[in-house]
C-alpha cells in the first residue's frame, strides 16, 4: 500500500482534492487530519511558530494507529492523508511514501476560509477574524509555505480547479507507482 499525504495551508484544498482522489484511484481509502484530537494540538500558532514551529508537538497517536491498522488490513492499494506536515512531524514521516503539497495563494486560501467557515457571521466577526488573521494567524501559513512547501516531494498548483488538482496527483501517482 502506498500512503500519500496531502498537504496545503487552512482552505488550501486539501479535503476536497483527498475527497476527488478517493474517486479516482482504485481501493483508495482516506484519513482526515482535522477529524482527530491530538494531544499538544496548537491553540496559539503565533507563539507556536515564535517558539521554533516544532510539528513535533502533535501527538499524533490517533491517527498513527489508524494508519497502522489500515495498512495491516491489506486490502487498499493506497492510504490518502488529508495531513498538513508532509514529512515534518516524526512520528509519521516514515510511513508516507510520497507528500504532496497544493500550493494556493494566501489570498485564495483566506478568501476561500471565510467562504467556508463564515457563511452565517456579521460583518464585524469577519473584520475581527481577518484582524486577528492578519495580527496572529497569517505568521503560520508563512511557516508553512517555508517548512511543508520545500519538505514535499510533488508540488501541484492551488489556483486549478480542484478536479484538475486532483487530476494531476492521480498522473503523479500512476507515474511513481
Amino acid at each position: 500500500m502506498k500512503i500519500i499525504a496531502i498537504g496545503a495551508l487552512t482552505a488550501g484544498g486539501k479535503t476536497t482534492t483527498v475527497n476527488i482522489l478517493k474517486d479516482i484511484l482504485p481501493d483508495a481509502k482516506s484519513l482526515h487530519f482535522d477529524d482527530y484530537e491530538f494531544e499538544g494540538q496548537v491553540d496559539d500558532y503565533y507563539k507556536w511558530v515564535k517558539d521554533g514551529a516544532n510539528y513535533n508537538v502533535w501527538d499524533l497517536k490517533p491517527m498513527l494507529d489508524d494508519i497502522i491498522k489500515i495498512k495491516d488490513c491489506e486490502k487498499y492499494k493506497y492510504l490518502l492523508l488529508d495531513y498538513p506536515f508532509a514529512y515534518r512531524n516524526d512520528m509519521l514521516k516514515k510511513y508516507i511514501d510520497l507528500a504532496v503539497f497544493i500550493d494556493t495563494p494566501l489570498d485564495i486560501a483566506l478568501a476561500r476560509g471565510i467562504l467556508r467557515d463564515m457563511n452565517n457571521s456579521d460583518a464585524e466577526e469577519i473584520r475581527n477574524w481577518l484582524k486577528t488573521y492578519l495580527e496572529r494567524s497569517r505568521i503560520a501559513f508563512i511557516q508553512m509555505l517555508k517548512d511543508i512547501r520545500p519538505s514535499s516531494d510533488y508540488i501541484v498548483d492551488g489556483t486549478m480547479e480542484s478536479a484538475q488538482i486532483a487530476d494531476k496527483i492521480a498522473e503523479y501517482i500512476k507515474l511513481i507507482d
